[in-house]
């Protein structure tokens, strides 16, 4: 079912699928996509999970209004399980959905029962390249990113093999507004959380796509290492880990999820 809510003046998109009385877990999407992108996971999940997906704010369905940082991403999540009642939750999030997570392991744990942090890192890029992706955008619309994503989130297998998915994906990409993308890139390029991941105490699983070039296996490894107690994963894909080897990454998911 899809619904929006209201967190801090913006309206957000979310869907829920499953049980209401099964654990809940959230999904958490990545720089340029929307819930769509967990379709197969939901698929996959709604019969043991209150599965919920939303649209980071200024993606897809969901508005949102510039400036805001990484904290305010992560309120989002707790403004969403304040809105549906739900106490605690599981989260998984990929790349910037994975800061996400991090920051709510940091900072608002209380709300976790468990966290997946996939294909993402403590610190995503440098801040002069986020910089500039958000002054590209702004001047020349999403087409200017859109092309060149395909080769930053697949492998060249996968383009081949999976066309129309590769160019819904681009698609959804070329269809986000630009001013709110170009938001969401300056609060990744301040988005720091080296120096506090290592306080992170829920049960958490990092997962890696082994041919990543943005968030690759030693920035896994190293957040890995940070939080005590975690396992880290690994699958064989490119950034969009979930969508490209979507049968694996469920298989890590629902292992860690599912005592």
């Amino acid at each position: 079912m899809s619904e929006f809510f209201t967190s801090d003046g913006s309206v957000l998109h979310y869907r829920t699928d499953g049980d209401r009385a099964r654990p809940c877990l959230i999904l958490s999407n990545s720089l340029g996509t929307d819930l769509s992108m967990w379709q197969a996971q939901v698929t996959a999940l709604a019969g043991d999970f209150f599965v919920v997906r939303y649209d980071t704010r200024c993606h897809g369905q969901s508005t949102g209004a510039a400036p805001f940082g990484i904290d305010r991403l992560g309120l989002d999540v707790v403004a969403l399980l304040d809105h549906l009642d739900i106490a605690r939750a599981a989260f998984c999030g990929i790349s910037m959905g994975g800061l996400t997570g991090q920051w709510l392991g940091i900072h608002q744990q209380q709300r976790l029962t468990q966290l997946v942090l996939a294909n993402t890192a403590a610190r995503i890029g440098s801040a002069d390249v986020w910089l500039a992706r958000a002054e590209q955008v702004r001047r020349d619309g999403m087409a200017a990113v859109a092309d060149g994503a395909p080769a930053r989130w697949f492998t060249p297998q996968f383009l081949q093999r999976e066309p129309d998915t590769v160019a819904h994906m681009i698609a959804t990409l070329r269809g986000q507004d630009a001013g709110g993308y170009a938001a969401c890139c300056e609060a990744l390029a301040q988005a720091d959380l080296r120096a506090s991941v290592g306080t992170i105490t829920v049960p958490t699983l990092v997962i890696a796509g082994e041919h990543d070039p943005v968030t690759t296996l030693d920035d896994a490894r190293w957040l890995q290492q940070q939080v005590a107690g975690s396992r880290l994963a690994s699958v064989p894909a490119s950034h969009i880990s979930s969508v490209e080897a979507a049968q694996a990454f469920t298989a890590q998911l629902r292992g860690f999820l599912v005592p």
